[in-house]
């Protein structure tokens, strides 16, 4: 049983002639809230009704074009093997800890799992995805897989946890130790972590990114995304994210937009500057990073000292 991330490689995977079932995670776990359990129906319940109520994704469709598909992992028999497709950036990593934590919390005995995670390809300069290959490359990949072994798993685990727990210091932590077979784990953690609000000026890594940008000139917003996208591929977000960081970033005055074009703010300098505190522009009432409610949250990331700090 192959599991892909998302739709983007299904077709070239099917046109690779690679035996097997396939199953699409369409998840991103790396956005909103998410529970610690192993109860697959109270954790789904939890999640459809938050991505609901805060990403207007209707829960309807959630159950049926996302659990739906999630469930037939539990039904793998032990004598199989999953096959786990999943890139380096945060985006997959996050989504790869919560398969692995539901094949372990579902399943009895587990199946062999293995592995194909890449960061780069010879033939694709400028590699961002798995989607971007052609379905020659995947028969290669396939055979090159790595197997999974019990402490890798248990790693996953407690990522997974502390990640659903909102402990950001045990996800430095664990950024900082040898990934075993999860080489992109702990670079896509720390990208995680960097989207605490600064102590310096409350702005995440993905805001002060886009107003850097935008203190230099003014930019359409796809150009700004493709720069993105190049600068800051670790993340792995889609238009979708973006879009969810540029509407905030216009409700709290940072930054203005005039039919494709954006431009920066006296506001959104001052905050380059350090002489304005994004936190106190917003309401945090329901932001989430996995299970860190933001909201009287006191962990910072301190770019100064480059980790997460307590805010006094």
């Amino acid at each position: 049983m192959h599991v892909l991330n998302g739709d983007a490689t299904l077709t070239l995977f099917r046109q690779s002639n690679i035996r097997g079932e396939i199953v699409v995670c369409r998840e991103m776990m790396c956005e909103g809230k998410v529970k610690y359990t192993d109860d697959p129906a109270d954790f789904f319940a939890s999640r459809s009704k938050h991505l609901e109520y805060h990403y207007g994704i209707d829960k309807q469709t959630y159950f049926t074009n996302v659990v739906k598909e999630l469930e037939q992992l539990a039904n793998v028999t032990r004598e199989a093997e999953v096959v786990l497709w999943f890139e380096f950036d945060l985006f997959c990593q996050v989504n790869l800890l919560f398969v692995l934590h539901y094949l372990r919390s579902q399943l009895s005995t587990l199946p062999r799992i293995s592995m194909v995670s890449i960061d780069q390809h010879p033939e694709v300069p400028d590699f961002r995805g798995l989607g971007l290959l052609m379905p020659y490359h995947f028969p290669a990949l396939f055979e090159e897989r790595i197997y999974l072994e019990e402490a890798d798993l248990a790693l996953a685990e407690r990522a997974w946890q502390a990640y659903c727990q909102g402990d950001p210091l045990t996800l430095e932590a664990i950024s900082r130790e040898p990934g075993g077979h999860l080489p992109f784990l702990g670079p896509a953690l720390r990208a995680h972590l960097q989207r605490l609000p600064s102590a310096e000026n409350g702005l995440n890594a993905i805001q002060s990114y886009f107003l850097r940008k935008l203190a230099v000139s003014s930019q359409r917003w796809h150009d700004l995304y493709a720069q993105f996208w190049t600068d800051m591929k670790l993340y792995g977000f889609g238009d979708f994210q973006l879009d969810i960081y540029l509407q905030r970033m216009r409700s709290a005055g940072l930054i203005t937009q005039q039919d494709a074009l954006l431009s920066i703010t006296g506001l959104g300098r001052e905050m380059l500057n350090n002489e304005e505190n994004y936190l106190d522009y917003i309401s945090l009432e329901h932001r989430w990073l996995g299970g860190l409610r933001l909201l009287h949250s006191p962990w910072r990331w301190s770019e100064r000292q480059g980790t997460v700090v307590k805010a006094e």
